[in-house]
């Protein structure tokens, strides 16, 4: 890999210093009481003793040593995070001071920082239309350095979007249960069926990052508009209220929409806007989920 340019260095450090005190200072003890020991897994088997639960009791084991064995659990402590990080060419639009790109980078690399703190595995998936870039699951701090350098510095190749090929190949190389962070504008479709089977595998969060541009059309006279992922353009003449209204009626409802199928597919969805801070709809969700816990929903 040619040598790292020193504003993507830069870049990695302040989002380095900014994440871990956001970790630190916000979300310490949250992402632990929501993401840790939520499964079991195999532990042992041992001798049936009286009391014991016969649902527990292996039966292999028992058939070849000619009494009763039953099976032991533990507590799942370790998880596997996996981030899915959308690079389309719509992701490099941002209408203030950050790309949709940028915040995506950050908001991976707070959910990095949180995992890591509790000793987990983080593993990446960047795609466009295609798989770009994965890197497996591993622990510490030098390879969520790694994950993190690689979302801001990697080239895609393709341009258009393709969630159903990120879904495809994170059930394809992810054998065990993670939870999955899906980092997308979701100008996309198509993907619903494969997100609903991924859902019931893995515990998947869709993190959907909008700019107001997507939403709302300043009133500033004609203006050409190009489609980054198709290099379509349209001139559109934003002096009109109707045109005005239209698109943003259109827009909300594609927002609507994709809200009622994530709810349909038991999908959690957070929407981040690259006109406001990240932390506090994060926050708001570790809440949410904390209590759905507590309540044993």
């Amino acid at each position: 890999m040619p040598a790292i340019p020193k504003e993507i260095l830069k870049k990695i450090r302040r989002i380095q210093i900014y994440t871990a005190r956001t970790v630190n200072d916000v979300l310490a003890g949250q992402y632990r009481s929501v993401f840790k020991g939520r499964g079991i897994e195999f532990s042992e088997v041992r001798e049936y003793e009286v009391g014991d639960d016969v649902r527990m009791i292996d039966w292999n084991v028992t058939a070849r040593m000619g009494r009763p064995y039953i099976k032991q659990f533990s507590e799942e402590r370790e998880l596997t995070i996996m981030l899915l990080v959308d690079a389309s060419g719509s992701g490099r639009f941002g209408s203030l001071e950050q790309t949709k790109n940028e915040i995506a980078a950050e908001i991976a690399a707070l959910i990095a920082f949180s995992a890591i703190r509790n000793n987990d595995k983080v593993g990446l998936i960047i795609f466009t239309d295609r798989i770009e870039k994965f890197i497996a699951p591993k622990k510490g701090r030098s390879h969520v350095l790694r994950v993190i350098r690689e979302i801001l510095y990697h080239e895609p190749t393709g341009k258009r979007t393709d969630v159903s090929v990120a879904i495809e190949y994170l059930i394809r190389v992810s054998a065990r249960r993670t939870v999955t962070f899906l980092i997308s504008d979701f100008i996309a479709s198509g993907y619903e069926k494969k997100l609903r089977a991924a859902n019931q595998r893995h515990d998947v969060i869709a993190l959907r990052i909008t700019d107001p541009r997507e939403i709302e059309l300043p009133q500033v006279g004609l203006i050409q508009v190009e489609d980054p992922e198709t290099g379509g353009r349209v001139l559109l003449n934003t002096r009109s209220a109707k045109l005005r209204r239209q698109y943003e009626f259109l827009a909300r409802k594609r927002l609507e929409d994709q809200t009622q199928a994530f709810r349909s597919m038991n999908v959690d969805s957070v929407d981040l806007w690259t006109n406001s801070s990240y932390v506090e709809p994060l926050v708001k969700f570790f809440r949410m989920r904390e209590r759905r816990l507590a309540a044993g929903k």
